[in-house]
């Protein structure tokens, strides 16, 4: 059956060029399915437009007659549960996670301390709140120290390497911390893991699809935002260099991280591995889409091409809207 598909691109985060290539990407691929795309540009200042018309929004009244939206977004305002909660208030069947586990993913403070309760493996952090920043930044840098060096800090709502720093002497943590703190009030102060770096993709369904890990090889120092979206800058290699045992674990957590969350749909679960030891880093509800995102390559990689994937993730959200209007709440 083919769809029509409102395609949600932009946005008001500074991810807002990232989910532009994200957004042209799915709409070749959905078009590459036979699908119908209708683009809806969201501005830097969070109007809503499409063909050059600023939309108004309804409740209950759909969105330009889609079968579904597709929200290609990152970061805040559009990743974060924001946009999931307007969608929901249309009444139409969107792709990926809902409101509660957009949220929860996106405050990656937040994510850690469930990750915690749940017993998951993870990298040693901590998060800073800038109003105690700015009360009491002896103690703050004081209790940091239990980290070690070096340490990356980061915007705890912004995805894309987006204003993140690696930290190596002491005294440029504050310098950091600042940096931080001009996207977001919360920031994480995350301990450098050692080992590899994997990723794995989930693809939703009954049962869920937990991809082969891939092994983040970079010619840069780290994983930044040059790494991930200049071509050349980093290399997947899938499967991962690392045991078998360490690949069936990887998979394993990823669909327990995925499922404890609630995430639907799809997402990116990416993790350190030394050894046997594998720990959770961070899940992503709406990962990048571009030719060089990862997400994509690890789902292709698994026997599911880019046009099948974006197909199958829209009669996803689409199932998901019929089951939960079964239910009277």
């Amino acid at each position: 059956m083919t769809l029509t598909v409102a395609l949600l691109a932009g946005g008001r985060s500074s991810e807002h060029d990232v989910s532009l290539a994200s957004a042209r990407a799915v709409r070749a691929g959905l078009q590459n399915a036979g699908h119908g795309v209708r683009w809806v540009e969201i501005e830097r200042d969070g109007a809503w437009h499409h063909e050059g018309e600023r939309l108004s929004l309804l409740p209950a009244g759909g969105l330009l007659d889609a079968d579904v939206v597709f929200p290609a977004l990152h970061g805040p305002y559009g990743e974060d549960g924001t946009v999931q909660g307007v969608l929901e208030t249309l009444d139409v069947a969107y792709v990926g996670a809902g409101v509660a586990a957009s949220a929860v993913c996106m405050n990656k403070v937040l994510f850690k301390e469930l990750m915690r309760t749940a017993g998951v493996p993870q990298v040693r952090y901590a998060g800073v709140r800038v109003a105690r920043w700015q009360a009491d930044r002896e103690r703050v840098v004081g209790e940091l120290a239990s980290l070690g060096l070096p340490v990356f800090v980061k915007p705890a709502h912004l995805g894309s390497s987006v204003g993140i720093v690696k930290v190596t002497d002491a005294q440029l943590l504050e310098e950091a911390l600042e940096r931080a703190f001009e996207h977001d009030p919360l920031a994480i102060v995350e301990a450098m893991a050692p080992g590899v770096e994997v990723e794995c993709a989930v693809l939703g369904g009954v049962p869920a699809l937990a991809s082969e890990p891939g092994e983040i090889v970079l010619s840069t120092e780290w994983y930044d935002h040059a790494a991930k979206y200049e071509e050349g800058a980093m290399q997947l290699v899938v499967p991962a260099r690392i045991s078998a045992a360490a690949r069936e674990r990887v998979k394993a957590l990823a669909l327990e991280v995925f499922a404890y969350i609630g995430c639907e749909g799809l997402a990116r679960a990416d993790f350190f591995v030394d050894g046997e030891e594998v720990l959770v880093n961070e899940l992503n509800t709406m990962p990048g889409f571009t030719p060089t995102s990862v997400y994509a390559k690890l789902i292709e990689a698994s026997g599911i091409p880019y046009h099948e994937l974006v197909d199958r993730l829209c009669r996803l959200g689409i199932e998901r809207w019929q089951a939960r209007r079964a239910y009277s709440y």
